[in-house]
Formats: C-alpha cells, structure tokens, sequence
C-alpha cells in the first residue's frame, strides 16, 4: 500500500440509471432518494441527475451503475463512472 493509498479522501458513492449516453465520454446518471418531508412526515421521492465521466462509451441507457466523486473534469462534471452492476435485458434482434 503506498502513501497515497493510506491518505486518500473518502470519495462519496452513488448508485443510480444512466437516463442518457448521447454525449461523447459522458453519461448522464439519475440518482433517486427518498426524503423525508419535514412537514406531513412522509417520504417523498427526490430524483437527481449527474453528469458522469465515462472513457471508453462503454455504459448504454438503462444501465445500472455505480458512481464516485471525481476531481472537475469539465463545467458540469465531477464524477466518474466506477462500475456496471446491472444491464437491462435487450430484445435480441434477428
């Protein structure tokens, strides 16, 4: 383990679909939470979307993924797509 290894900031985690993948080496992740409502006491859903950095144009529409607090990158972005957990069965063309 190196020193930067030992030192390194903690990185918030987010689990969300990727609603869009038209821009190039970015996608756009949709994170929802359920918050609850200070007034009526109910949980109510609050919807949020990053733009997320992705290399290799890997990761498709209705992708499940994983992404992490990343340095800016661009305007908009500061998060990176770490990992693929679910990919939505496609119809198989024949």
């Amino acid at each position: 383990m190196s020193s930067a290894e030992e030192h390194a900031p903690y990185r918030r985690r987010l689990i969300g679909r990727v609603r869009s993948d038209k821009m190039d080496k970015t996608v756009v992740v949709e994170v929802v939470r359920f918050k609850r409502d200070p007034m009526y006491k109910k949980y109510v859903r609050v919807r949020k979307r990053y733009h997320a950095h992705d290399e290799k144009n890997e990761y498709k529409t209705g992708d499940r993924v994983e992404i992490v607090e990343h340095r800016p990158i661009s305007r908009n972005k500061r998060w990176a797509v770490a990992r693929l957990l679910e990919r939505p069965a496609s119809e198989l063309s024949s």
